[in-house]
């Protein structure tokens, strides 16, 4: 199967999508890049924002005397409903709270949940392991005021695309080496997951499908900073010696996806060491798909198996 008509316009036309490679600017211009192409190709890939009960935006303190911003999607005004903590991709250096705002409203809709996004520290500025650090810091804050806000803690999920997905893995692991909160799901969107960037679909995908294989060298460098050991299982979650016991796990792969080799051979180790696990590849489908509902059926399809898999594991 080829990529659809549809996703190749938004791949090769500039009108549509500004294509400048993030990896020729620099970290603050790539973000500003990110939030223009993002409101450029808005009405093109992206449904009106659904209609929430509540959305609010709380700070909540992190390592270092910092604080984050989180913000909050509450679907309908009933109590007990699932908690679903999202990590934005972008990298670790590009994506903040706007960039995946519709995303996070759908997801609150569709699952009639209550969605908590992370603005978690970007590099370089915040190199590893800051990120991961904050996305594990939000996780618990949400557990411990998850009734204040309607949702019942003993439904969390956590959930990420990218490097978001890199985190929700991260959090995964975090909670169960620290014996932290229990996580029923960890949804992995197109994950990257080796920070060694040894897999070889990143070469053999590496140009002409969104995402290149300089870029991902160029933020894995940003978020990496002098970190020596590129293996390490909270930044490099596939090289874990050690996988047993972590929750459920639903991950999501593009076929045209460089990084698509990092989310399968993490759906094979965990299947291997134990765990539940759901994993599907979205052919025809590229890295970001899934932020394109309004263009991409694929889009619409991975929202059902997500609230699909959510409903089996919650019942």
């Amino acid at each position: 199967m080829g990529i659809p008509f549809k996703l190749k316009l938004l791949l090769f036309f500039d009108k549509i999508i500004d294509r400048t490679d993030p990896s020729t600017l620099t970290p603050e211009r790539s973000r500003k890049r990110m939030v223009a192409s993002i409101n450029k190709a808005r009405s093109f890939i992206q449904y009106p924002n659904e209609l929430l009960h509540e959305v609010k935006e709380e700070k909540i303190p992190v390592s270092g005397g910092e604080h984050i911003k989180l913000r909050i999607y509450r679907a309908i005004a009933e109590a007990g409903l699932p908690l679903i903590v999202y990590f934005h991709g972008g990298g670790w250096v590009q994506g903040n709270l706007e960039t995946h705002d519709n995303t996070c409203r759908r997801l609150a809709k569709h699952n009639n949940a209550v969605v908590v996004a992370v603005d978690y520290r970007l590099a370089p500025e915040n190199p590893f392991p800051i990120p991961g650090e904050d996305c594990y810091t939000a996780t618990c804050w949400a557990v411990e005021h998850a009734r204040s806000m309607g949702a019942d803690s003993n439904k969390l999920i956590v959930m990420g695309d990218s490097a978001g997905g890199n985190m929700a893995a991260v959090v995964a692991l975090m909670a169960r080496d620290k014996n932290g909160p229990p996580i029923a799901l960890q949804v992995l969107i197109y994950p990257t997951l080796d920070a060694t960037l040894s897999m070889p679909s990143i070469h053999k995908l590496g140009k002409g499908y969104l995402l290149t294989e300089a870029m991902m060298h160029w933020y894995r460098d940003h978020y990496c900073g002098n970190e020596p050991d590129k293996q390490q299982p909270y930044l490099s979650p596939v090289f874990a010696p050690d996988l047993k016991n972590l929750p459920p796990a639903l991950i999501i792969t593009a076929e045209f996806d460089p990084l698509k080799d990092d989310g399968e051979l993490y759906a094979k180790r965990l299947k291997e060491a134990g765990n539940k696990l759901f994993f599907s590849e979205y052919q025809g489908m590229v890295h970001a798909f899934f932020a394109m509902p309004k263009l991409l059926k694929a889009a619409r399809e991975a929202e059902l198996q997500i609230s699909s898999v959510i409903k089996k594991i919650l019942s």
